[in-house]
């Protein structure tokens, strides 16, 4: 496999990886197998993981890299001019719950793509600039943000509209989002009801270790007075 670049050595490790799993290939087999050297497969095997490829070390003599097949897909090629559109448009999750987890994302992309790429995708990124402004959102607390999947009651404190201070127990449920602002939808034990909560709203916030019962979020549960409300869909 001399000559072999980057990410086709990452795609051809993933598959060899999965070819053999559950059982484990050593990084001396694998530098043997892609003409490289350990160290080269180390790093490899770190980008991946960092990429989110289900890969973990085996100890021992017999050990090595294994692979759940289940749960890894081949990293994702993009090209430069594709990495940075991802970069900007993730600029415009500023101050939302997913600001962090979508810069969590770019990292993994940017870790498994060509050495060359990446330069080239810095060099385009350096060109572009974005204007700021006083009043931009500030981010939300990464509780806050994890609060769907965590799946804790969370304590907060909150002021409403007119100013006034209260402190709520409030079971998450979902999100809206728009424009101008993102709201916490949950189940407010103080009002015995649903309520949507914007988020620059929330003066404090700690997760408590309450697991609540699953609540259903029903469509008028959303009927929220400010436009339209489309569900969120991972397809086109």
């Amino acid at each position: 496999m001399v000559g072999v670049n980057r990410t086709d050595r990452l795609y051809a490790l993933v598959e060899e990886l999965r070819a053999v799993a559950p059982r484990p290939r050593s990084a001396s087999w694998l530098a043997r197998r892609f003409e490289v050297s350990a160290r080269t497969i180390e790093r490899d095997i770190g980008a991946l993981q960092q990429a989110g490829t289900a890969i973990w070390a085996e100890p021992g003599r017999s050990g090595g890299y294994c692979l759940d097949r289940q749960h890894s897909l081949p990293p994702v090629n993009l090209t430069p001019s594709e990495a940075v559109a991802m970069a900007v448009s993730l600029e415009g999750l500023s101050g939302t719950p997913f600001q962090q987890a979508a810069q969590a994302a770019l990292r993994k992309v940017v870790a498994v793509m060509q050495d060359h790429d990446v330069q080239a995708a810095r060099r385009l990124a350096s060109r572009i600039h974005l204007l700021g402004s006083d009043d931009e959102p500030r981010a939300v607390p990464s509780w806050i943000a994890d609060a769907l999947s965590a799946g804790y009651v969370l304590r907060i404190g909150y002021t409403d509209r007119e100013g006034a201070p209260t402190v709520r127990d409030v079971e998450p449920l979902g999100y809206v989002g728009s424009a101008t602002g993102w709201y916490l939808v949950g189940w407010c034990r103080l009002r015995d009801g649903v309520r949507a909560f914007r988020t620059d709203r929330i003066t404090s916030s700690v997760a408590t270790a309450e697991v609540p019962a699953p609540r259903d979020l029903r469509p008028e549960d959303l009927a929220i007075p400010y436009g339209e409300v489309r569900q969120l869909s991972l397809d086109d």
